[in-house]
């Protein structure tokens, strides 16, 4: 275990782990610092009124809890 190859590897490869890991710390409080950023500018904002969602986005939704309930009836081993 003397051999200066094996702890020169060792060492780069705990040196790049540590630079990985503080890339990824970094690259986190970042977003997270522009997550506050937009948080607290959004406060400025008056709310919006939320509007009614179009006919084609209620024909969607319906379709989709249409195949769900199919879906669950394959599940429970009803035939339709």
């Amino acid at each position: 275990m003397q051999d200066p190859i094996f702890w020169l590897t060792i060492s780069g490869a705990s040196l790049i782990g540590v630079v990985v890991l503080a890339w990824t710390a970094l690259s986190g409080w970042r977003g997270w610092l522009e997550l506050e950023r937009m948080k607290l500018q959004g406060q400025h904002h008056a709310p919006s009124a939320p509007s009614a969602p179009s006919p084609a986005a209620r024909i969607e939704l319906a379709d989709l809890k249409e195949r769900v309930r199919k879906l669950e009836a394959i599940a429970a081993g009803v035939d339709l």
